[in-house]
């Protein structure tokens, strides 16, 4: 089995290598400098990269305890651009309770979010994985970068163990939402079930030569359930790639949390990102909200 894994890597490797480009000098006790953090520098590849084990909470992973080295290591990546710009990719290993402020953090420097997603089944307790990027100053990636590892850093000081819940009020069993409101104000025809309610909105795309929407699983959606004042509301935000930044910043200034980024699909046309959400509150203010989210 071990074998067969190896043969994939060897197979995703080197079907995928590209020409490298010329390289550039940068300084990289700078980025040392701004990050907090000592890096490594690799001359083939013209890249410095800053790494973070983190070693602060201990993990399981099918009951095994995961050392850092096995994948819990938060990096980022550094290399010119010939335009004379910095380049800048790298991935946090985060805690349920850490991924939306480290979220915040990241775009308030003004980093791009990629991607939100985990890496194990049957992990303990639950580690996610924030891909974050961006082009610049390397002063202003290198500084947003050490702001979302001071976050992380500010939120295990003040709980030293993940929390296991989203702050806000306990959500009644029995769900009793007025949808008839909220239709109106979305201005999209919804669905009523056992006191909750949940509207969803295509978003066209072809997929082989096709055209695929709303049926076919490319849309938007929300769902809302619990009381009028006291609700909870999940669901999915279908977009373009160029759009994901404006969504996330937009959610995050409302405090929606953010539960995952990915996609659903491959080969479509264009390409189309999924964010996962989760919110507690007013179900009319989360409808105003998703309004003004979905006008992107």
């Amino acid at each position: 089995m071990i074998t067969r894994v190896i043969g994939l890597i060897l197979m995703t490797t080197f079907s995928s290598a590209v020409g490298a480009a010329e390289p550039a000098a940068f300084d990289t006790k700078q980025i040392e400098q701004l990050t907090g953090l000592k890096g490594t520098f690799n001359q083939q590849e013209n890249v410095f990269k800053v790494s973070k084990p983190r070693d602060d909470v201990k993990v399981k992973v099918d009951e095994f305890a995961l050392p850092p080295f096995m994948g819990l290591t938060s990096w980022a990546a550094f290399t010119p651009s010939h335009d004379g710009q910095m380049m800048m990719m790298g991935d946090t290993v985060l805690f349920e309770d850490e991924v939306n402020d480290a979220m915040s953090a990241a775009l308030d420097a003004g980093l791009e979010v990629t991607a939100l997603h985990n890496h194990f089944f049957f992990d303990t307790p639950k580690v996610f994985f924030m891909h974050i990027g961006g082009m610049g100053d390397v002063a202003a990636l290198a500084g947003g970068a050490r702001k979302v590892y001071d976050m992380i850093a500010a939120i295990r000081a003040a709980h030293p163990q993940p929390q296991m819940m989203f702050a806000g009020p306990k959500i009644a069993a029995t769900s009793a939402i007025s949808g008839d409101p909220l239709a109106e104000i979305i201005g999209v025809k919804g669905q009523a079930k056992d006191g909750m309610f949940k509207v969803s909105i295509g978003k066209p795309a072809i997929m082989h030569g096709r055209k695929v929407g709303n049926e076919m699983g490319v849309n938007t959606w929300a769902a809302v359930a619990g009381s009028n004042e006291e609700a909870v509301m999940d669901g999915d935000f279908a977009m373009t790639a160029n759009e994901l930044q404006i969504v996330l910043k937009t959610m995050r200034a409302e405090k929606i949390n953010v539960v995952a980024i990915h996609q659903h699909m491959s080969d479509e046309e264009p390409r189309i990102m999924f964010l996962h959400y989760w919110a507690k509150g007013r179900a009319a203010a989360f409808i105003v909200q998703s309004r003004s989210r979905c006008s992107v």
